[in-house]
């Protein structure tokens, strides 16, 4: 479990900080990304249970990455890796 950012550490769930780009005080807007892991998972549960359970990791927000956004000027604010 990892976090990559441009300033302040991000979470799973929306934070409250000051947007580098616009300076307004907001909550971050998130939106769940498929990583390189989401992908590994499906493989892996395809190979070793079946197909209808590999897509099981795309419905899931736990398996995917978390972008948050700036709501005033959509400025990217950093990415929380599960």
């Amino acid at each position: 479990m990892g976090v990559t950012m441009e300033s302040a550490p991000v979470g799973p769930v929306p934070v409250q900080k000051m947007c580098p780009s616009c300076g307004n005080s907001i909550v971050s807007r998130i939106e769940h990304k498929s990583s390189a892991k989401t992908h590994l998972i499906a493989v892996i549960l395809f190979v070793s249970v079946c197909l209808p359970c590999a897509f099981v990791p795309y419905c899931m927000d736990s398996c995917k990455n978390v972008d948050h956004y700036c709501p005033n000027c959509n400025a990217y604010l950093g990415t929380y890796q599960h």
